[in-house]
């Protein structure tokens, strides 16, 4: 047996990066381990034919749905998880958020804490990633106690005229909050950055921003290509006595004082329930019956707005959003949700769902179109759910509040059309793109309807926290990595006083 540290954090992704930035500094030893690898730095990085007709960083996986189809899912097994591709958006939840809101079908609901308790946590996030932007122009804005550290990514001309034409039409555009140097980011290719793989190239991923800072210390270590397989419990069926992991075609066991799983929303439930014994017969933290349930995943769609008129040549595109149908319809209805402008989309990108299509005519659509991301909250709901069967994983997600959706794409479509765009076309995202999944091991106050506390502690198992997109109670219709961030941060402190210093 593999000699044990203080900590094993299972993940390095936003959750388990940045919980490990929060502990580095506390000196316990700590071991963080990856499932799969650094991704290098090659051509192929910024070759869109590749990624996005070819699927070549696609992990060669399969998950079911219940009825036994197969599909293969977005999500990646790699330093720094998901967020090696993510477009960096990095928002707060609106202080809304935090509290039970009405939507068209069904209630999101409260928080077990007000927006508050996470602002200045929201603030040390923002600084870990470098985000850049400006405070003022969003009326959904909720109270910021600091500003940003680093002015917004500037519009490109093609872009600033679109926004300016959506002022003229009643809209708010605010600049997004990313964490992107687009300087860095531009000099290694003129390629936009969303959904595209990030080798320290300028954009501030966990790998880049909250890792590096941890691994800076020398107690914290991180171990690629261990890949965790169960959790065991001591004799009582309470505390986390043994982590099993695979690493060189060997299985390895180490006894860790606290667990930190942050494998991702689907992967730790899957480990939670994999790890079922005669003590926790329905799988770990799961007294509740809530491990796996409550699955999450952005209802979105990508909106393209064609003119003869317009001209865009920009690069990378992504700069700027509006929240004016989040709190309500604009006309005293119901919430909607967000849009947000998607990374530049080329004649390459669009072949990958229109094959048939010569990329040549795409291209040329392309140069008069300006591309966006409408997305509104799925509401929490038990029969959405990750299951596991012997190896296969079983997602059954059913969509909530797609009306809301629908609504959110056709006031989009109407507010471009006013904007000088006759032509708009939308398609939604399905399951095989990884849109903000979250909520299978949610945090809450009573130990019967969630499987942890306000501390992401499991209410089960003193010494296991789950700090990923998993705990998060409701999706909200933002990106969900900076809150992400923001509670892990505030996890790490609560670990060092009150478990560290026992």
């Amino acid at each position: 047996m593999t000699k044990s540290p203080d900590i094993v954090i299972i993940g390095s992704g936003v959750g388990g990066a940045t919980v490990a930035a929060g502990l580095a500094p506390s000196g316990a030893e700590i071991l963080i381990l990856e499932a799969g690898g650094h991704i290098e730095d090659l051509p192929v990085n910024r070759d869109q034919r590749a990624i996005f007709q070819r699927g070549h960083f696609r992990p060669k996986e399969t998950w079911y749905e219940v009825d036994g189809k197969g599909f293969n899912p977005g999500n990646y097994y790699n330093v720094g998880g998901n967020s090696k591709f993510y477009g960096a958006v990095l928002t707060r939840y609106r202080r809304e958020d935090f509290i039970e809101m009405r939507h068209p079908e069904g209630i999101s609901p409260a928080w077990p804490f007000p927006y508050e308790e996470l602002e200045p946590w929201y603030c040390r996030a923002e600084e870990l990633y470098q985000v850049r932007g400006t405070l003022g122009e969003d009326p959904t804005e909720p109270p910021h106690s600091e500003p940003y550290a680093f002015p917004p990514v500037a519009d490109e001309p093609a872009i600033a005229a679109v926004r300016e034409r959506l002022k003229a039409v009643g809209m708010h555009p605010f600049s997004l909050p990313l964490g992107v140097d687009i300087d860095c980011w531009l000099a290694k290719a003129k390629t936009p950055w969303d959904a595209h793989p990030n080798c320290f190239d300028g954009k501030m991923d966990a790998e880049t921003t909250a890792l590096a800072f941890a691994l800076k210390h020398r107690n914290v270590r991180l171990q690629v290509y261990s890949r965790v397989t169960r959790l065991e419990t001591a004799p009582d069926g309470r505390a986390i006595s043994a982590i099993h992991y695979t690493h060189d075609g060997q299985e390895h066991v180490l006894r860790p004082k606290l667990v930190i799983l942050s494998a991702g929303a689907v992967q730790s439930a899957v480990l939670l329930l994999r790890s079922a014994n005669d003590a926790n017969p329905a799988g770990l933290a799961n007294r509740s019956d809530q491990v796996g349930r409550n699955f999450m995943n952005h209802n979105s769609s990508a909106v393209l707005a064609v003119s003869p008129w317009y001209r865009n040549d920009s690069v990378y595109q992504k700069t700027f959003g509006f929240n004016d149908f989040y709190l309500s319809d604009g006309e005293g209805g119901l919430p909607l949700g967000n849009v947000q402008l998607l990374g530049r989309v080329s004649g390459a990108i669009l072949k990958a769902n229109l094959p048939r299509v010569p990329e040549r005519l795409l291209s040329s659509i392309s140069a008069h179109a300006i591309d966006f991301y409408a997305m509104s909250e799925d509401l929490p709901s038990p029969e959405s759910r990750v299951m596991v069967d012997g190896e296969r994983i079983i997602l059954q997600w059913r969509r909530t509040n797609w009306k809301a959706h629908l609504q959110l794409v056709a006031k989009l479509k109407s507010v471009l059309r006013k904007a000088g765009f006759p032509l708009v076309l939308a398609r939604a995202f399905d399951k095989r793109t990884p849109s903000h999944q979250c909520g299978t091991v949610r945090i809450g106050n009573d130990p019967a309807t969630a499987p942890l506390d306000v501390w992401c502690r499991a209410f089960d198992h003193p010494n296991l926290f789950v700090v990923d997109a998993g705990f998060l109670p409701t999706s909200a219709a933002v990106n969900p990595a900076l809150t992400v961030a923001a509670q892990a941060l505030r996890v790490a402190d609560h670990i060092v006083k009150k478990d560290l210093a026992a």
